[in-house]
């Protein structure tokens, strides 16, 4: 079915990747990096038959995976989305996959609408051959409860300056932080950080829970988290940690069922 000629339908597209193997999310000017970003748009255009671009609810960086991300485009022609799910998955590599593809609004953007954003960070107490590239291996005893208590002086809108690159366009650093939890898994012996905000500044999360485990080993007590806020200086919190733990999880937009900044 076509539509009146120069209209163009908007498509989302639910994403699921590995991103061990990409240079992150965005498209690089360097044709020989490969990312997330460009092996989509690569394959989108391949199977539309023209040049597809597509804008993303964010940014994930180097070795960052994604349980669930989201991103736009445009095309003239109404499609059949499950068929086109399959085709487009179907020459994407293994480690990128499209779980839904729906028809949005005009005017509904991937980027600029979304509401909320959750990150998971995993971390294995125990050295395993099966976790490599999908979780940080961390030896020393962490102790978790205080680790919380450290977490909570995270909530709520503050200038997050202290956790973020120091060389990064932005026109402020507050973000408005709704979760930030540390959950212990039994059954697969790994520990899990959970953190929800309205945004996050490049190397944010990373940043926070290497804070976290210098409480969690007594390096620095729970009150310290707050006072490494209130200083806004990126070299008074914790070393990054390693990407390979790092998953977005989680984006919201108004027009999801349940949606929710809670």
């Amino acid at each position: 079915m076509l539509q009146k000629e120069g209209k163009q339908l908007r498509y989302f597209i639910e994403i699921a990747y590995k991103g061990t193997a990409y240079h992150g999310w965005q498209s690089q000017k360097n044709q020989k990096v490969k990312t997330v970003q460009g092996e989509i748009e690569t394959a989108l255009s391949k199977i539309l038959g023209q040049a597809t671009a597509i804008v993303g609810s964010g940014r994930t960086d180097t070795g960052v995976h994604a349980m669930q991300q989201f991103a736009h485009f445009d095309h003239e022609r109404a499609l059949d989305t499950a068929l086109y799910q399959y085709k487009f998955n179907a020459v994407l590599p293994f480690d990128i996959v499209i779980k839904n593809l729906f028809k949005v609004g005009d005017e509904t953007h991937a980027r600029f609408d979304a509401t909320k954003r959750s990150y998971q960070y995993h971390i294995h107490l125990e050295r395993s051959p099966f976790l490599q590239e999908l979780s940080y291996f961390h030896k020393e005893k962490l102790d978790i409860a205080t680790m919380n208590q450290a977490a909570d002086f995270l909530l709520g809108r503050q200038d997050f300056q202290c956790f973020s690159k120091v060389k990064t366009d932005v026109n402020n650093y507050f973000c408005d932080i709704y979760k930030a939890e540390w959950e212990y898994e039994s059954k697969t012996g790994r520990l899990i950080f959970h953190i929800s905000a309205n945004r996050f500044l490049r190397n944010m999360v990373r940043a926070v829970v290497g804070t976290l485990l210098e409480v969690g080993r007594g390096k620095m007590p729970a009150e310290g988290v707050k006072e490494v806020i209130q200083s806004k200086n990126r070299s008074v919190a914790g070393r990054s940690v390693p990407a390979d733990g790092l998953y977005l999880s989680e984006v919201l937009y108004p027009f999801m069922e349940g949606a929710s900044n809670k």
